[in-house]
């Protein structure tokens, strides 16, 4: 199979996607077309380090480039600042200048720390995406969004910071855990519902070979959602007010308040966005005017691909606290990313606190 080739316009930068089986070994290659000196540091986690590390770093070192590697923590507990700064202390040790790159190889926790590293790292280096989870390749690894977590919010410190370049391989999935892979369809189903009814229509016509985790399914879906992201990202780089880019923002802020409530402990990010896409459609049928068969069209796929339905009994007081924290709010008050029709989710809108808390009790929050 062929590559498909996908650029997208960033801030001074213009990353090049590649998106092809089996295509880990031809990493550096890669990253030495995009990046301009030949000292790299491979940030990692310890499971996708025993995984790929090693055909990553061989594909490095056949192209030239000295490497050292940085382990992190797994899961999101490395988004943290005191991970970020041990980072910066292994770019210090490393004497990785300007010319030098960084690249991710792992999940969206991985490209998202990595990635803000880089962009602080001597006011900004070179950074190489290679996303290992389905989530990240087909949402977090392009954009340019890196950053950490705080105590007050998911992802309240960051940076645009687009990468040189990004590597999918979408059989680097096939060591993917079954819940994982289940999280990174709901991201899938996200970009298509939001912004690309053609691409939804699709994924319900592919929705039993996607659950099966049928190859050439996925590598298609993969192909879809980046090319749809793409061509948003293009259009809206930084998430200008009332920008089209805040589509993709669709099921997440009850997503993101979510994983804050319950810890990062319960809910993979995508079950998480799943359920705030399921209330957010409910939502937009009441506040938007969207078709309530496009609501349960949803729902339909999201149940083929065995993604969560409801709130499980958290507590609704939890969730709302957790939601004002939400990058989107405005005054104070909490916006959401409603659609009024399907592929075409619009500007964040301020919703009746009322209403929404009736949603949630109907998802299940417990009262």
């Amino acid at each position: 199979m062929t590559d498909r080739v996908l650029r997208y316009a960033g801030h001074a930068v213009q990353s090049v996607v590649h998106v092809r089986r089996g295509s880990l070994a031809t990493l550096g290659a890669r990253v030495r077309s995009a990046a301009p000196g030949r000292a790299a540091v491979l940030v990692t986690d310890r499971r996708v380090h025993a995984l790929h590390g090693a055909a990553a770093i061989r594909s490095l070192r056949r192209a030239g480039f000295t490497v050292e590697l940085a382990i992190v923590p797994r899961g999101e507990r490395a988004k943290l600042p005191r991970p970020l700064a041990r980072l910066w202390d292994a770019f210090a040790a490393a004497g990785l200048e300007r010319t030098g790159v960084v690249i991710a190889l792992g999940g969206g926790v991985v490209g998202d720390l990595a990635g803000f590293a880089a962009a602080t790292w001597m006011r900004g280096v070179a950074w190489y995406g290679v996303p290992t989870t389905l989530v990240a390749q087909v949402d977090s690894s392009i954009g340019g969004k890196t950053g950490i977590d705080l105590a007050a919010g998911k992802n309240l410190a960051g940076a645009f910071h687009h990468p040189a370049g990004v590597l999918v391989d979408p059989d680097l999935l096939v060591t993917l855990p079954a819940r994982d892979y289940r999280s990174g369809l709901a991201e899938v189903v996200k970009v298509a519902f939001a912004t690309d009814a053609r691409m939804f229509r699709a994924l319900e016509r592919a929705a039993a070979q996607l659950a099966a985790r049928d190859p050439d399914a996925v590598f298609r879906a993969v192909r879809a959602a980046l090319a749809a992201k793409a061509r948003v990202v293009t259009a809206d780089e930084r998430e200008r007010e009332g920008g089209v880019r805040t589509a993709l923002n669709f099921g997440h802020t009850l997503g993101h308040a979510l994983e804050s409530a319950t810890g990062h402990r319960r809910w993979r990010h995508g079950e998480a966005v799943a359920i705030g896409m399921r209330v957010a459609a409910e939502l937009s049928v009441r506040a938007a005017g969207l078709d309530p068969g496009a609501r349960a069209r949803l729902e339909a796929l999201l149940d083929r691909l065995r993604l969560p339905a409801g709130l499980a009994r958290c507590p609704v007081r939890r969730l709302e606290l957790a939601m004002r924290m939400d990058k989107k709010r405005a005054n104070g008050e909490v916006r959401w990313v409603l659609t009024p029709r399907l592929g075409h989710a619009s500007v964040p809108r301020l919703i009746s606190a009322r209403m929404v808390r009736a949603a949630l009790l109907d998802a299940g929050a417990a009262a």
